[in-house]
């Protein structure tokens, strides 16, 4: 098994940091510190070395240091199965971020193909009770991790889909306007929905080929959609009088849901208490893990805000020894050193501080 991890990490005037130079090696990394000294951030400025919009799914100019406003930048070195890459991202002005990738201009999605990134935070806590679209965002979420190529199928998707849309909303009915556009969210629709089939696959192999002290989620993808394209297509040109009435696309992957149950207790995942659905998170995180080391050769970067305080002693504890057993650097966040005792030195410490205004790094050690 090969190893990726970041071995230097350099934030400059990204969201509280003004500049923080982190050196590090591939064990995890517990970083604690007061709320609002910037730990989070550090979570996400990994997160923008995958493809996608990051973490908190922030625009670039969100991002920005205030009140300088001048842009941000990270650069980072990334070793990957034996190889080293030196990655920059960067924004000015509030511009849509630009990557390079060894010094050549490179698209977001070629991330994908030397890294694998994953994090759990806060905000998914109530993916389980939630509206369908951050279900179906998680799920992608995994299904990117798998297919570097899934994000740039459905931004086709999404882009034929609002050209639709306008159509719709401006009741035009001649069929010549809707051919194209449903074709092209036929052969992406069909794209998506296998995609995310292959997806779920892996993630139940990695559940059943593991013992784990976090409970087992059975997934299930609810979707009335055809699967195959030329059906998709049809059911598209047949929907258009109802799509009309509803002024949008009723069919097709945008739709779809994703259910889960606590297998042991076979209780819906939105019926179970707090505690074990954040557990039931946590091994689905593991799960996609593990499948991803398996696939990728390596296992992925694990990024998981705030876990610990979310967990007791006991599943804590079980954590740390599951990451560790991966191999994964997990940059993990809390706000006291004491959340992450059980460690050991197995992990390096970051310790986030703030004077006079601006964040400071300390470590790691």
């Amino acid at each position: 098994m090969g190893s990726l991890y970041l071995s230097n990490l350099t934030l400059s005037h990204f969201r509280s940091h003004k500049r923080a130079v982190i050196d590090t090696d591939p064990r995890p990394v517990a970083i604690h510190g007061p709320n609002g000294t910037g730990k989070t951030s550090i979570l996400e400025a990994v997160s923008l070395l995958s493809p996608g919009r990051g973490l908190r799914r922030a625009s670039a100019q969100e991002m920005t240091r205030r009140p300088e406003a001048l842009g941000w930048k990270l650069t980072a070195v990334l070793r990957s199965l034996q190889q080293v890459h030196e990655i920059e991202v960067w924004s000015e002005g509030g511009a849509a971020r630009q990557v390079k990738i060894d010094g050549k201009a490179a698209a977001q999605s070629t991330l994908g193909r030397i890294t694998r990134v994953l994090w759990l935070i806060p905000a998914m806590d109530r993916l389980w009770i939630e509206g369908a679209e951050g279900r179906r965002r998680f799920l992608d979420r995994m299904t990117l991790s798998f297919l570097p190529d899934h994000a740039e199928v459905s931004l086709a998707y999404e882009k034929a889909m609002r050209q639709r849309n306008r159509l719709l909303k401006d009741m035009v009915r001649d069929p010549s306007w809707y051919a194209a556009l449903e074709a092209r969210m036929a052969e992406t629709g069909a794209a998506i929905h296998a995609n995310r089939v292959v997806a779920l696959n892996a993630i139940a192999a990695a559940q059943d080929q593991a013992e784990t002290a976090f409970p087992t989620a059975t997934l299930t993808l609810l979707s009335e959609m055809p699967e195959s394209t030329e059906d998709l297509r049809t059911a598209l040109a047949d929907n258009r009088k109802r799509d009309l009435a509803a002024g949008r696309t009723l069919i097709g992957p945008h739709r779809a849901d994703l259910y889960g149950v606590f297998a042991a207790k076979d209780v819906p995942a939105q019926d179970c208490s707090t505690g074990e659905q954040k557990a039931l998170l946590v091994s689905l995180i593991l799960a996609n893990a593990r499948a991803l080391a398996a696939d990728f050769g390596a296992p992925p970067i694990l990024l998981l805000d705030e876990v610990a305080a979310h967990l007791d002693a006991a599943r804590r504890a079980a954590l740390y020894d599951e990451i560790a057993a991966l191999g994964a650097q997990a940059w993990m966040t809390g706000t006291g050193s004491e959340l992450f005792a059980e460690l050991g030195d197995r992990a390096q410490q970051l310790e986030v501080t703030e004077a006079a205004g601006l964040s400071h790094v300390q470590g790691p050690s």
